[in-house]
């Protein structure tokens, strides 16, 4: 005669297993109110929450958690409480990047971009974001912090890929960048450290040429970027995550080669 297993209590689903964060947070149960906390930060955005969004991704989990019981409908993940959620709107020519981070740490970035009208047709013309661009996005998304070697790097490695030479100009972006990272690598005074958003602001003026971000210089600017962090990861909204949200909407603009 078979006997009745007992049920296994549902697995909670936690922050690692539906977005890209890591460390505590991963580990940690989606809970109503942060669902509710991103609801309300990209209504604030966007006028509404995003379907498929990261507020509704954490509102399905949260559900599922809440009749559980695993959670409770006023539960809020420590990380959270103590960090928050955001979602961040930087305006750039013709773009506005999106970024939307849980317990200080970016887990979407998005590039969208403003029709322009050609001419007395009415015709939309969509152009493709540059590397240079990108830059200047990274500017405004983390320009607070100060630059690193691993910065540097990738500010070096965006730099060749966008102007096609291995020669790195004297006074231009890469140089500029280096020069901060030895600098601020002496400097014992955080708030006199050379900030990312002193040496990116205006990045597409500074730079002897340019081009489109296609995924390979994205791969190559992560690359670059992962090598020279002591962690081996790259910085969240930082320099490699720009190139790579350029090269994401690119893929869907047609004059990209």
């Amino acid at each position: 005669m078979s006997q009745e297993q007992p049920k296994r209590p549902q697995d909670p689903i936690k922050y690692g297993d539906v977005l890209p964060v890591s460390g505590d947070l991963a580990q940690k149960p989606v809970t109503p109110e942060d669902a509710a906390m991103m609801q309300s930060a990209e209504s604030r955005i966007f006028g509404h929450t995003q379907p498929g969004g990261v507020a509704s991704v954490m509102q399905s989990a949260a559900t599922r958690n809440e009749q559980a019981g695993i959670v409770g409908h006023r539960d809020v993940t420590d990380v959270t409480a103590d960090r928050g959620v955001s979602v961040t709107e930087t305006q750039v020519p013709g773009r506005r990047i999106i970024t939307e981070s849980v317990g200080g740490q970016v887990v979407g970035q998005f590039v969208e971009p403003t029709p322009v009208q050609a001419g007395l047709t009415g015709a939309v013309r969509e152009s493709a974001l540059t590397i240079g661009e990108a830059l200047e996005a990274t500017a405004h998304t983390v320009g607070d912090k100060p630059v690193e070697q691993s910065d540097a790097a990738a500010i070096q490695a965006a730099e060749v890929r966008a102007t096609g030479s291995n020669v790195i100009s004297p006074g231009g972006l890469a140089s500029m960048a280096q020069s901060a990272a030895a600098y601020n690598a002496d400097c014992p005074r955080e708030e006199e450290k050379i900030k990312l958003g002193d040496v990116l602001s205006g990045a597409t003026a500074k730079l002897p040429a340019d081009k489109a971000a296609t995924r390979q210089d994205a791969a190559g600017v992560a690359s670059a970027e992962r090598r020279n962090n002591p962690d081996a990861t790259a910085i969240p909204g930082g320099v490699a995550a720009s190139v790579a949200a350029a090269a994401r909407l690119n893929e869907n603009v047609t004059n990209v080669m």
